[in-house]
Formats: structure tokens, C-alpha cells, sequence
């Protein structure tokens, strides 16, 4: 299976003329390249589970930066990328249209829609989060204790708590594998 990120800024965003948009931290030897006014980048992992969790993160982190059309197309393993980079390039065209600014293309239809609605609904949960929930949420996501959380931020653990959950960190723990799931049956 192959997945490709595909990213562009939203109309309206200001870009430097000529530079690649930057875009997320892809795993060591993804190949990103330039299209059009954006960049794609293709995950190609014998473990199709491991490909969709870092097309995931990439959302995530692209979501975050803010400002961003993103594409995400799914195809079968091939002996190239054309049929990946032009799902994704489907994908991040119909981003235009979405209210989240956000599209999935794949080989399965259903499956795609799927991904696409789970990876909205947890775009907007992101792009809702208030810098005090996200200090939190990346504390935890990177292993710390709440109770060290509490100290790192020099509030209590009931404020931690109140944090994690208005930025509704539980449901981003299960909306992710979810998307990664049927980001792997888009691909068909």
C-alpha cells in the first residue's frame, strides 16, 4: 500500500513565491516533492498500518501548523507512484471544497469517504484546541505522568484534567486509529 500527503496553502495564505511549502516531519527517507502550488510527500511502508499512522501524524501536524488544503490519496503498492501522487493530487484539489479543507481519495470510494470524515472531524477538534490543552496534550503524548505534567506547568492535576479534556484529547486517541484503519481500506 502507498499513501501520499499532499499539502498546498489555503487560498488566501501567504506563501513565499518559488519555495517549497514547508509541511511535517516525515520519517527518514520520504521523498517530498514539489506540484503545483504545494508539496506531496509518499509513505511507502511494507507495514500498510505503519504507512497509515504517518500519514496520520502528517495530517495531525499539518492541521496544526494551520493554513494548509491537504489531500491525502490511497493506492495499492505499484512499481511507481504515479497512481498514489494522482489520487493525492485528486484528493488535495477536492480539499477546496471541504469545509475542513481536508480530502481523502483512494481506491475503495466508501472507505475513503470513511477516512475523510474521520480525518475532518479530528481536524477540527485540533484547530479547536487552546494552546493551554495542547501544552498538555503534548506532554502526555510524550509519556509524562500527569502528575508531572501538573508540575511541568505549574498547575494541579484537576487542571491538567480540565485541559485534556476540553481539548478533547480521549477522543483524539481514538479518532486516530480509526483514520489509520480506513486510511488502509481506501487503498483497497
Amino acid at each position: 500500500m502507498l499513501l501520499a500527503i499532499g499539502w498546498a496553502p489555503r487560498s488566501g495564505s501567504a506563501a513565499i513565491p518559488g519555495a517549497p511549502p514547508p509541511g511535517p516531519a516525515l520519517p527518514v527517507g520520504t521523498a517530498v516533492r514539489p506540484i503545483r502550488e504545494g508539496s506531496v510527500a509518499v509513505v511507502d511502508d511494507a507495514d500498510p498500518a505503519a504507512a497509515a499512522r504517518v500519514a496520520v501524524d502528517a495530517v495531525v501536524a499539518l492541521v496544526r501548523q494551520g493554513g494548509w488544503r491537504i489531500g491525502v490519496g490511497a493506492a495499492p503498492a505499484s512499481a511507481d507512484d504515479g497512481p498514489v501522487l494522482l489520487v493525492a493530487r485528486r484528493a488535495l484539489e477536492a480539499a477546496t471544497r471541504t469545509p475542513a479543507r481536508l480530502a481523502v481519495r483512494g481506491t475503495d470510494p466508501a472507505a475513503s469517504a470513511d477516512a475523510q470524515a474521520v480525518l475532518s472531524a479530528l481536524a477540527v477538534l485540533l484547530a479547536r484546541r487552546s494552546r493551554a490543552a495542547w501544552a498538555a496534550a503534548d506532554l502526555v503524548a510524550a509519556g509524562a505522568a500527569r502528575a508531572s505534567v501538573a508540575a511541568e506547568l505549574g498547575v494541579s492535576r484537576q487542571a491538567v484534567a480540565q485541559r485534556l479534556s476540553a481539548g478533547l484529547w480521549d477522543l483524539e486517541q481514538e479518532l486516530r486509529p480509526a483514520a489509520a484503519r480506513l486510511l488502509v481500506r481506501a487503498a483497497g
